[in-house]
């Protein structure tokens, strides 16, 4: 019954760390050496990054550039527009940093492997949807500080100076340019260890929500969040999720896209990475209001992942629009 509801335990995951940071938080003279180990899986999580990303994927990007040009559009402008909206409606109810940080998911980029399961088991384009995340999370690296610096920079108080510009390249862009050269030579062994390193991916993941989330509860900044607060938080993460897949389908009828390409569009577009959204949250964010960031972004995760399942089924199971 469970997984009808929950199919990706990782969900479980993800909620057992937040509970964990809150009970048994980050100590205050331990928070710089759990940020220094959680910088240092980030790195790693990076260069696994470039070391599974065939460079033939990209190329072939290249080739089918309206679909993923559009993919890109979808992730990268009318997300953050949508995403606007739901912040400066979510800024009467809720405390400036969850507002702000329902914007901070509107910036992310796709998933990869949840985008292309669901594309897969509605029965979308699966090829499209495998180079469109790669490529999503490719861009990201770049233009998710530069929408951020332009959306929330001024109004989160955090300003993106060469420190954090210099993080950038140096946590995110040089692990997975390190990663992409040797790629010949490590490739094949990434591939045979595929179930390890998505262990490894997940408890990077795990441990960045889980040092910025203890930090915030260690700096008090948590106090803020208020059990209403917090439903409220769901209500809007749900909100904003529902009209991002409204959207993304209509942007696929209104383009008269084949139905496969439409629900890839849908996944590929509607779907946020915590994967990249918690370590990027550690290098923009100070550890005091970092917790409160990510927080719409890992409830916005578990929703789309809860909703994706029942979701692809009836795409699958129909071939008329069911949004």
């Amino acid at each position: 019954m469970l997984r009808k509801f929950i199919p990706d335990q990782f969900v479980l995951l993800l909620f057992g760390t937040l509970v964990v940071a809150w009970l048994l938080p980050v100590p205050h003279d331990a928070v710089p050496v759990a940020q220094g180990i959680s910088f240092a899986g980030i790195f790693f999580l990076f260069f696994l990054h470039g070391l599974r990303l065939p460079r033939r994927e990209v190329a072939r990007a290249v080739m089918g550039w309206q679909l993923q040009a559009m993919m890109l559009a979808f992730t990268f402008v009318l997300m953050p527009i949508l995403g606007l909206g739901i912040a400066s409606v979510a800024g009467h109810f809720l405390p400036v940093a969850l507002a702000s940080g329902l914007l901070y998911a509107a910036i992310l980029p796709s998933t990869v492997q949840s985008a292309v399961s669901y594309a897969s088991l509605g029965r979308g384009n699966i090829a499209a949807s495998v180079i469109g995340s790669a490529l999503s999370n490719l861009s990201g690296i770049f233009a998710t500080p530069l929408l951020f610096a332009l959306l929330l920079g001024s109004a989160s108080g955090v300003v993106i100076g060469g420190d954090i510009v210099i993080k950038i390249i140096t946590m995110l862009l040089l692990p997975f340019i390190l990663g992409q050269a040797v790629q010949h030579w490590l490739g094949g062994w990434a591939l045979r260890q595929k179930k390890l390193l998505t262990l490894c991916d997940r408890a990077v993941i795990l441990l960045a929500v889980y040092v910025a989330f203890g930090a915030a509860v260690t700096s008090g900044s948590l106090e803020v969040i208020s059990l209403a607060s917090l439903m409220l938080l769901i209500l809007f993460a749900a909100l904003f999720l529902g009209i991002a897949f409204a959207f993304a389908w209509a942007t696929g009828r209104i383009f008269d896209l084949p139905r496969a390409d439409r629900i890839s569009l849908l996944f590929t577009g509607a779907h946020k990475s915590i994967a990249i959204g918690a370590p990027m949250a550690a290098l923009l964010f100070s550890p005091k209001i970092a917790g409160l960031m990510i927080l719409p972004t890992i409830l916005y995760h578990q929703l789309q992942l809860i909703a994706s399942a029942p979701l692809a089924k009836r795409l699958a199971a129909s071939g008329e629009d069911v949004i």
